[in-house]
């Protein structure tokens, strides 16, 4: 499956593979990808019922814009098999795994679908210990925080701390292997703009570049996130005109401009505007 797009997607937006009435607003809602799910949000009664539909859908529907993701159940439950079946018949699209703990169960997936792109989801203890094996498994291309399932997992409390060992981890096995910054996990409390932006900021200090979202609502608070401010814009551009004028060491507010400072200003003025592509 070819997953190639414009740019590395910012926002996920999550939406029940068993609501195909709510496909075509999740499209059109400025997300960067958008998960169609069938695992959490579709009951076990429900789940054939969610591949039909989205068969059904994906067998008419060219053209959709945003990158298309398919959360599958995970590889120990009894509706996965199926759920690669179904893969099999989409066009392209990206898979999210969940509960990804070992690099042998991307190599099933590679398997069974040889061209699949895969978004490894971590949410358990078993998958953060083996988190390089699974960065560097060659279908991989992007990884993912489950941060509710993960804190299950631990027994964690509502302290935010509990997440930054894991998330610093995710985020440097990332790095390592040479995928573009994980996805951070998502924020329940759809309505509270404080608790996204509270979530997101942590995530985001971890080294975190994307975010999953649960409601279209979340997606402009996500882009402006990570989009540099207009302050920020003007720093990177005299720190450049700085470096460019060729009078050997120079300084921008007071502070030396080497090799690290120009990287960072020249990668803040490349970034993705904060309104939806």
């Amino acid at each position: 499956m070819n997953t190639d797009t414009p740019q590395v997607a910012r926002s996920y937006l999550f939406v029940p593979g068993n609501r195909p009435d709510r496909y075509a607003r999740a499209f059109a809602s400025g997300a960067d990808a958008v998960v169609i799910d069938l695992e959490d949000a579709v009951a076990p009664e429900r789940k054939e019922a969610a591949r039909t539909a989205l068969a059904a859908w994906g067998a008419g529907e060219q053209g959709h814009g945003a990158q298309l993701v398919v959360r599958i159940n995970d590889d120990a439950s009894a509706w996965f098999d199926a759920d690669l079946a179904l893969l099999r018949t989409l066009g392209p699209c990206a898979v999210m795994l969940p509960k990804a703990e070992s690099g042998s169960q991307l190599e099933r997936i590679a398997a069974l679908l040889p061209a699949a792109s895969v978004i490894a989801l971590i949410e358990s203890a078993a998958g953060l210990l083996e988190v390089d094996a699974i960065a560097k498994a060659p279908c991989v291309q992007r990884l993912a925080f489950g941060t509710l399932d993960y804190a299950l997992d631990l027994g964690l409390t509502d302290d935010p701390r509990g997440l930054l060992y894991p998330a610093s981890r995710i985020a440097l096995a990332s790095r390592v292997a040479g995928l573009p910054s994980p996805i951070a996990g998502i924020t329940p409390a759809f309505n509270d703009d404080a608790a996204l932006r509270s979530d997101f900021e942590l995530a985001r200090s971890c080294g975190f570049g994307a975010k999953m979202c649960i409601h279209p609502r979340q997606i402009d608070t996500v882009h402006a996130m990570l989009a540099p401010t207009p302050q920020q814009i003007d720093w990177a551009r005299r720190v450049l005109a700085a470096a460019q004028s060729g009078s050997g060491a120079v300084q921008v507010d007071g502070k030396m401009v080497d090799r690290p400072v120009l990287l960072r200003a020249s990668a803040m003025l490349n970034q993705p505007p904060a309104t939806p592509y």
